[in-house]
């Protein structure tokens, strides 16, 4: 139920760099998406939304920061209206990178960029992307990553004053990644009654401002400002609901909408028929990350020990992996007298790992190492092997703490170094949590989420728990702050040019069927069915790669209403290809947001 620690792998090392010098085995029905030909006059945004949208003049305030990050990079702010009823009325600052396309002469226009979280940067996303962009896209586009309101180098979100009552208030929900026990649940529980309090009263006005609608309508005044007539955009994960409901909000001002590890929109906004049930249970994500895994354990086996570690300990993986759960959740892991390992640390290792693009090889990895540390030495050479478990335990757990920490650290040094980017604490958790709580509908009392948890837990197991846990604090008897504009459907306007739905089959936390089902209701849309592993799956295959490509050069969807693509699978390689995982995505790949072991999911 929070994002701290959260790391962007990628984006941490890029900016890091630049300032030192889910879903089933088988492939489900497709969704039936209308081809482009079908469709040719697009819905007309509503009146009332254009003339409060449009009345803005916005002014970005420009400055040259390329001596902080790339040549040529600009950062700048813009004051937005708060709120968009009142828009002469209070403002917020949002904070904006542009990198310049670098063939000027050939430039098409402007690519918006966001990397989900909710409360992701896209100031990050932004400085990274020509690294992990085509060169055709840097060339042609000026890439703009803009810092959602209230988040990162904007104008920040606070519920408490100082990260002393911050800690005090989430302490419960930091030591563990899903409460197990009862005692657990009654803090989980409590901490998220005092996060939804604060956040709408100390919050308040910015918590209550921070609707993926509002961000969406802070985009097309900054799309028009920068002299697009129309939005080109690249989102993942949680970007892809802003995309989703930008082209719901503005569907005849559309040019080219990527959404990549998509949510079912109804399933994040909520609906009258589903919103007893939390948030984070309706998008399926833990029911996604568990049949990925079991997939994953299934495979082993069939590839045999040459191929995977866990088959030399079994030729069943997944019966052994079950008779290993039952066990840790019976008796912890005991390393030394002040750490021990329990079943929800294991799964949120495994959690990690499945955001790889590599993610069979990292599970496989991980299990064959808590396994190693359950066994019991009874020779020197079996506490060998023991010990080197335990020391690659505490190298992993600081390799991602260093990754977070080198995210902060670049973050912290470019708010140093450029004016006008600063940010007074970590609020990555109330930043998260606000764009959530304002975007949904939930059950009313935070107590409600201990009977969704074990709900969650039959077809998710652990992970069900962990995603059903992390919108606690929206629980609308607590949550009360409000914004009135919030979005929550209809998600079928026609949109005037085709919105291209990714899929990924094995996504960990946006279930393959949440782009189903996105692409079902957009009338106008075209679908990308990728069997592919990881979260997102750009950069997971030259398939998806160049139909997102070409579809953003010209326009025009891929050729058919879907397209299937296939990735790397696991245990392809054998073990000796281990030596080469880092957790640094290749070059190429997405910068998506991966959970720190020990806490909550993120999108």
């Amino acid at each position: 139920m929070h994002t701290r620690p959260r790391v962007s792998a990628f984006a941490a090392l890029v900016v890091a760099v630049a300032l030192a010098g889910s879903t089933t085995a088988a492939q489900a029905a497709e969704p039936t998406a209308a081809t482009p030909a079908a469709v040719t006059v697009p819905d007309q945004t509503d009146p009332a939304e254009a003339a409060r949208v449009d009345s803005v003049v916005a002014d970005i305030d420009w400055f040259d920061c390329s001596n902080v990050v790339d040549k040529g990079v600009q950062c700048g702010t813009v004051d937005l209206p708060l709120d968009y009823d009142e828009p002469e009325g209070p403002t917020t600052s949002v904070a904006l990178v542009r990198v310049p396309a670098t063939k000027p002469t050939a430039k098409l226009g402007t690519l918006f960029l966001n990397p989900g979280g909710p409360g992701g940067s896209g100031v990050n996303i932004a400085i990274s992307a020509p690294y992990f962009l085509p060169k055709d896209i840097v060339q042609r586009f000026d890439l703009v990553g803009i810092d959602p309101r209230g988040t990162n180098f904007s104008d920040n979100v606070a519920c408490f004053r100082n990260i002393g009552e911050q800690t005090d208030t989430l302490l419960p929900t930091w030591e563990a990644a899903y409460p197990r026990t009862t005692a657990q649940r009654t803090d989980f529980v409590n901490s998220a009654k005092k996060y939804g309090q604060a956040c709408s009263t100390l919050g308040k006005p910015m918590s209550a401002s921070m609707s993926t609608a509002n961000v969406a309508r802070d985009m097309d005044v900054i799309r028009r400002t920068l002299g697009d007539s129309k939005l080109t955009y690249l989102g993942f994960s949680y970007g892809s609901y802003l995309g989703n409901v930008y082209a719901n909000i503005f569907p005849d001002r559309v040019r080219a909408i990527v959404i990549d590890g998509v949510l079912d929109p109804e399933g994040w906004a909520g609906t009258a028929a589903n919103q007893s049930t939390p948030q984070t249970q309706r998008i399926a994500s833990g029911d996604g990350a568990w049949k990925a895994l079991r997939s994953i354990l299934t495979r082993c086996g069939q590839k045999g020990p040459d191929y995977c570690y866990l088959a030399k300990r079994s030729s069943n993986p997944a019966k052994k992996f079950d008779k290993f759960a039952k066990a840790i959740k019976a008796q912890p892991i005991v390393i030394d007298e002040s750490f021990e390992v329990d079943y929800g640390l294991v799964m949120s290792f495994l959690m990690s790992d499945l955001y790889q693009l590599e993610a069979a090889a990292w599970v496989d990895m991980d299990l064959d190492m808590f396994m190693e540390l359950q066994e019991t030495p009874t020779s020197a050479a079996e506490r060998k092997q023991w010990n080197a478990a335990a020391k690659k335990l505490t190298s992993r757990m600081k390799e991602y703490k260093q990754l977070s920490a080198a995210q902060d650290a670049a973050k912290q040094e470019l708010a140093a170094k450029v004016p006008g980017f600063a940010f007074p604490y970590d609020n990555g958790p109330e930043a998260y949590q606000s764009v959530m709580c304002t975007d949904s509908l939930n059950p009313g009392n935070a107590a409600s989420w201990v009977a969704a948890g074990t709900t969650a837990a039959k077809t998710g197991d652990a992970f069900g728990q962990m995603w059903t846990w992390a919108s606690a604090p929206c629980a609308s008897w607590t949550w009360t702050a409000k914004d009135e504009d919030a979005y929550r459907g209809t998600f079928d306007h026609v949109t005037s040019a085709p919105v291209l739905v990714v899929g990924n089959w094995w996504d960990p936390a946006t279930n393959y069927n949440g782009a189903k089902a996105a692409a079902a209701l957009l009338p106008n849309s075209s679908f990308i069915s990728s069997n592919s592993w990881g979260h997102t799956a750009f950069g997971s295959s030259t398939c998806v790669d160049n139909a997102i490509t070409n579809y953003l050069l010209t326009g025009k969807a891929v050729k058919g209403a879907t397209r299937s693509c296939v990735g790397a699978q696991p245990f392809a390689q054998k073990l000796e290809s281990y030596e080469s995982l880092s957790l640094t995505p290749k070059k190429g790949r997405a910068p998506v947001s991966i959970p720190v072991p020990g806490t909550a999911p993120t999108l």
